[in-house]
């Protein structure tokens, strides 16, 4: 009867060595586990939503946005214009002082020089009609400098207005700038 039992417990030791490496096998490859969990464990950085909740979203911010963007250009335009009528204002005010001023220092001592200047002028054309050559030479050089400084004012005047017209269309340009970068962000 031992022989038959032998056979048998020697079968169980091979199984039990078997399975002994088994298990060693098994714990050197489940040893790792913990580590290996935590490597491959995913981290959302990013939600991700459907586009039909996007959508909605920049619905709702748009219809927030928009009257208030509204009143805000309106404000802008209304300062716009308010600022362009002072500054129209202002250069009209500043062309008429110009103006007085300039032709104060060309007729020199103001007013009493100027009637006499035309007391002379009224004379220098009578002494043209009777031959006072030399009075009536002044008098043409007195009026050509006078042409000459009407048109040098009026040169003036054009390039304060060329350069204004300029001017105010740099801003148009740069509002309606900022106004499509606005209305594209």
């Amino acid at each position: 009867m031992a022989t038959p039992l032998s056979g048998c417990v020697n079968s169980l030791q091979s199984s039990i060595s078997l399975l002994g490496s088994s298990i060693s096998i098994l714990d050197s490859g489940v040893n790792d586990f913990p580590r290996l969990a935590k490597v491959l464990q995913t981290t959302r950085h990013f939600e991700l939503l459907p586009e039909s909740h996007l959508q909605a979203a920049q619905a709702s911010l748009l219809a927030s946005i928009t009257p208030e963007l509204s009143s805000l250009l309106n404000r802008v335009e209304t300062h716009l214009d308010k600022l362009a009528r002072r500054e129209q204002a202002l250069i009209a005010k500043y062309e008429l002082q110009e103006g007085r001023l300039s032709s104060n220092q060309g007729s020199g001592a103001g007013q009493s020089k100027s009637r006499s200047t035309q007391s002379q002028g009224h004379l220098g054309k009578v002494e043209r009609r009777y031959g006072n050559d030399e009075d009536s030479q002044e008098e043409d050089e007195l009026e050509q400098g006078r042409e000459q400084l009407r048109l040098k004012q009026m040169r003036q005047k054009k390039e304060r207005l060329s350069y204004a017209v300029e001017r105010l269309t740099l801003q148009a340009q740069q509002k309606e700038r900022q106004l499509r970068m606005s209305m594209a962000a």
